[in-house]
């Protein structure tokens, strides 16, 4: 029962440091990254549609990323939707695909990104805590409906704070990480 709960635990915890990667993954660093077109939707015939599932994506030079979609009538809104978009581009189209050069990124810029990626990473962090106290709610809940014993809820819960320093932990290092991204020139 109890290693339910902490596996439970874990598994949830290991999902929110991922969609902490994916969240950082769509900051913009110095390099142009398909990645940062993830959480682009696309109005394609009437229904949102993420453009990943739209369109190819190649990246010939550091700062270009050139788009090519599926199905060339769906060029406009495809257009559309980046330029909408929080990437700061205007994507050019020569009639097959669309290229999108990304400028260089000012101080003002980067310092605004390492806000974003430090309020993402406590975004991540909440989520892992909001984790370990329901876990720990549960096997509170245990111990006081009398299936299991005090000592084994208290070994259960500082395997469960071991694996939250664990998880708060990558985060962040990732954070770290994406700061010295962004901050390299």
């Amino acid at each position: 029962m109890i290693n339910d709960i902490l596996n439970e635990a874990d598994s949830k915890m290991d999902k929110s440091v991922e969609a902490t990667r994916e969240e950082f993954a769509a900051i913009r660093a110095g390099r142009a990254q398909p990645s940062m077109f993830s959480k682009i939707t696309v109005d394609y015939y009437g229904t949102q549609t993420p453009l990943q599932q739209l369109a190819s994506f190649t990246a010939p030079e550091a700062r270009i990323i050139l788009v090519q979609p599926f199905d060339i009538g769906a060029m406009p809104a495809i257009e559309r939707a980046i330029r909408d978009s929080d990437l700061g581009v205007n994507p050019s189209n020569d009639g097959k695909l669309l290229r999108c050069v990304f400028p260089e990124l000012t101080e003002e810029r980067r310092k605004e990104y390492i806000k974003i990626a430090k309020a993402k990473a406590e975004d991540g962090r909440v989520a892992i805590r909001n984790l370990r106290r329901t876990a720990k709610q549960n096997l509170e809940k245990l111990e006081k409906d009398g299936e299991v014993g005090k000592d084994d809820v208290t070994g259960a819960e500082k395997r469960l704070d071991g694996a939250t320093k664990k998880h708060t932990d990558a985060i962040d290092e990732m954070l770290k990480n994406k700061e010295a991204e962004l901050l390299e020139v």
